[in-house]
């Protein structure tokens, strides 16, 4: 794959009106950060699920806060790996400009790499799919093909994404949001149809197919599939990029957000986050502890020094195997290929959060919940796209938005529409449909 392809500014549905905008105080990748954060779509993560149960007394992070640090730690990163990439190009005469734009293009992957993640965290996606694969939804089985059903039993947030940011829902423009190519391709961490999916991952749905080819083809996404098999492409190189600072993100702060709800102690975070670095660093590092009381803002400074050792070694990792990265066969994430010190700081905050985090009881708590809740909007809302002849459904079928297409010709497509609406509830929306479908709350009289 080459770089002056893999950064291309053409906008998705708008490629008629394409303007490169040279001189422009705002480059279209810059266009796309502020798309997103003026979006609707982006201001509902405010309301979804990171991990712990949305705020008490004490803020968690939750799907908004958790993307505008990815963000900031994608940017970071980028940024970092341009500097490197410049100036190996530029001292072998070939072009490198294109490098400048690398940070933007991150930073609004990063932002929207979670806007097709149902509520309730990722236990909403598992609750989506075990609809269809272990619940009621097993009875559509026969009524769709071989690719659509295993779309539905493998709902994976991060081709939802995809769809959100480039079908055409009714009423809306064409592409969608009309981002970029580049920064569509550079949110889709696993590239191929769901029919091939690797632990129930896959990058768009059958819907979005001709999409994907279309953005891979003009950016020139090595593909892996022959004529007629199920599509296969490469990772576009900077997907590596906003995968790492996801992970980053998650593992990091859902380690400090523990510390804050008393799950994990203070020294033993302390312990762990020091466990990244050694000698004279450690030594200073301990120095600005001492000078300071509050737990709290200890493991903030430490938190700190982990992501900044965490996104050092990442870029590196990236500059380090470009080529194979370029060539479509670099294997695994940029963290599995860090420096010895940090991958092993890194595996242990991992198993701590398995240990500890993940399968703490206010945790479980939201995933049983949300699993519930999912479960019920799921059965009530499909069946009224199936049977939209009786007098309930019409009523369900009044609380869709107009840009739904709950009458579409397909099964496929009027499921697409559940899922479009499921998806894109926030928790407080879901619970509070829940409780009215069920009869657990009334509106007042």
């Amino acid at each position: 794959m080459e770089w002056n392809r893999l950064i291309n500014d053409k906008r998705f549905g708008l490629e008629h009106w394409h303007d490169p905008r040279r001189g422009a105080v705002r480059t279209d990748f810059r266009r796309d950060y502020d798309r997103l954060v003026f979006s609707s779509p982006f201001r509902r993560l405010q309301n979804k699920t990171q991990v712990f149960p949305l705020p008490g007394s004490i803020f968690v992070h939750n799907r908004l806060t958790h993307s505008l640090e990815v963000s900031c730690v994608g940017k970071s990163l980028a940024d970092s790996v341009a500097r490197t990439l410049t100036g190996k190009y530029a001292a072998a005469g070939e072009p490198a400009d294109h490098f400048a734009h690398i940070g933007d293009i991150v930073a609004a992957a990063c932002l929207a790499h979670d806007l097709g993640n149902p509520p309730f965290g990722h236990s909403g996606e598992r609750a989506i799919a075990t609809y269809f694969s272990e619940g009621p939804g097993k009875e559509l089985r026969e009524l769709l093909s071989a690719d659509q059903w295993a779309d539905f039993t493998h709902f994976e947030g991060n081709a939802n994404a995809f769809r959100v940011l480039t079908h055409q829902f009714k009423g809306r423009r064409e592409g969608g949001f009309a981002m970029t190519y580049s920064t569509l391709a550079a949110i889709v961490k696993y590239p191929y149809e769901s029919s091939v999916s690797t632990n129930g991952k896959f990058g768009f749905f059958v819907s979005e197919r001709d999409n994907f080819v279309k953005v891979a083809d003009e950016l020139g996404l090595r593909r892996f599939s022959g004529e007629g098999e199920p599509l296969r492409y490469a990772r576009h190189p900077l997907v590596y990029l906003v995968e790492a600072a996801d992970d980053i993100c998650y593992e990091v702060m859902d380690i400090e957000d523990a510390h804050k709800l008393k799950i994990l102690g203070t020294d033993e975070v302390i312990s762990l986050f020091t466990g990244f670095f050694d000698g004279e660093r450690l030594v200073a590092m301990n120095r600005v502890m001492d000078k300071v009381s509050d737990p709290n803002e200890k493991i903030g400074y430490l938190r700190s020094c982990v992501i900044g050792a965490l996104v050092d070694s990442c870029a590196s990792a990236f500059c380090d195997n470009e080529e194979a990265i370029l060539d479509g066969t670099f294997e695994g994430c940029l963290l599995n290929h860090i420096g010895e010190r940090e991958r092993a700081g890194y595996e242990r905050c991992n198993a701590l959060s398995w240990d500890k985090i993940y399968r703490a009881a206010e945790v479980v708590d939201v995933e049983l919940a949300g699993n519930r809740i999912i479960s019920e909007l799921m059965q009530r809302l499909a069946g009224a796209v199936m049977n939209p002849q009786l007098n309930y459904s019409r009523l369900l079928l009044a609380k869709f938005p107009q840009q739904y297409d709950t009458c579409s010709p397909s099964v496929y497509g009027r499921l697409q529409a559940v899922l479009d609406h499921v998806s894109g509830m926030t928790d407080v929306y879901a619970l509070d449909l829940y409780r009215k479908l069920t009869g657990m709350s009334l509106p007042a009289v």
